[in-house]
């Protein structure tokens, strides 16, 4: 029996409290699967509120966290073109129901995993395996609120929390598709992070009426805002979209069940998208995958890597993402 370390947790806390490190049995691909060796683990916002307990939630399973990741395909099961085995690839959406085995979830941090082909997307040239790990769920999700809605060219959009790995990540496309990108921002450092992805201009949330600094930029409104925290950001929203925008927002961390400012939204007669990357159909899916790996090829868009800490200061990995003091992501190396 072939065994790997994994990191893993069986109950909900802090990361010190609840990660560890085991040797256990190294997975086999099943129908339709393939064994990726993994050289880099991301760690998403969504790991580490699930590992924490985020919203009541409990666990009582044992879980390899993570759901990003990317390696080489070491092996692949029945139904899988074996000249698969030696591709680069970068793996989304792992872990979740797909990915039980033996009664566990088994996601990417750890030295194998075992996933269905078509999570595991072929990497591009030139790109590295810890910004292939940074992929997956930030940069779908920038992709899918920003494709659904007509071409991007000319317009002016809106990104809440440019600095973050969404953020960033639709900020890279929106300017590659030749929109004016604008972003807000908490600090100064994360001003320079957003303008390096490709916001024209920036706003910091933290100086003075957010949405008067918006509409002294873009006095007839925004034509697209990608959101970050909806419960937060609604009212401000409503103010600078233009009429007939979209509102494509990705999460509301602040306040799960957001009250909106109805009337003032309804003025601006706007699309208003929920997105999660975990919930799209295999089209949409399909779609995303095939346009970041575009905008990846051009080099319109590379992911900012803060950190990277090998596997056995995973712990530290999360205490360091939760305290939110580096910007970009932070990928964990078997």
């Amino acid at each position: 029996m072939q065994t790997m370390r994994a990191a893993v947790y069986d109950r909900v806390g802090a990361p010190h409290d609840v990660l560890s490190l085991c040797q256990m049995a190294r997975p086999e691909p099943g129908e339709g699967d393939v064994l990726v060796r993994i050289a880099a683990s991301g760690i998403n916002p969504a790991d580490v509120k699930r590992r924490a307990g985020w919203r009541g939630r409990t666990t009582e399973m044992r879980i390899i966290p993570h759901g990003d990741g990317a390696g080489v395909v070491e092996a692949t099961g029945p139904g899988v073109d074996p000249a698969r085995i030696g591709e680069r690839v970068w793996l989304w959406s792992v872990p979740s129901d797909t990915f039980m085995r033996d009664g566990m979830e088994m996601g990417t941090a750890a030295e194998y995993a075992v996933v269905p082909a078509q999570n595991a997307v072929p990497l591009p040239e030139g790109i590295s395996f810890e910004a292939g790990a940074a992929l997956g769920v930030p940069a779908i999700t920038a992709y899918v609120t920003l494709s659904g809605d007509g071409p991007l060219e000319g317009r002016t959009v809106l990104v809440q929390g440019g600095a973050g790995a969404v953020g960033a990540a639709a900020l890279a496309m929106a300017k590659a598709a030749g929109a004016r990108t604008i972003a807000t921002v908490s600090s100064p450092q994360k001003a320079q992070i957003a303008r390096d992805a490709g916001a024209d201009h920036t706003v910091n949330r933290r100086d003075g009426d957010v949405a008067e600094a918006i509409a002294a930029l873009a006095p007839e409104g925004v034509d697209r805002i990608v959101e970050v925290d909806f419960g937060a950001n609604a009212l401000v929203d409503s103010k600078v979209l233009k009429r007939g925008g979209v509102i494509a927002s990705y999460s509301s961390p602040s306040d799960p069940e957001p009250v909106m400012p109805y009337y003032q939204l309804q003025m601006r007669v706007p699309l208003i998208r929920l997105i999660s990357c975990y919930f799209l159909t295999p089209a949409m899916r399909q779609a995303a995958v095939d346009g970041v790996n575009g905008a990846l090829r051009s080099g319109a868009y590379e992911p900012l890597i803060a950190a990277t800490f090998p596997l056995d200061r995973i712990a530290e990995a999360h205490a360091a993402l939760e305290r939110g003091d580096v910007a970009g992501k932070i990928v964990v190396q078997p």
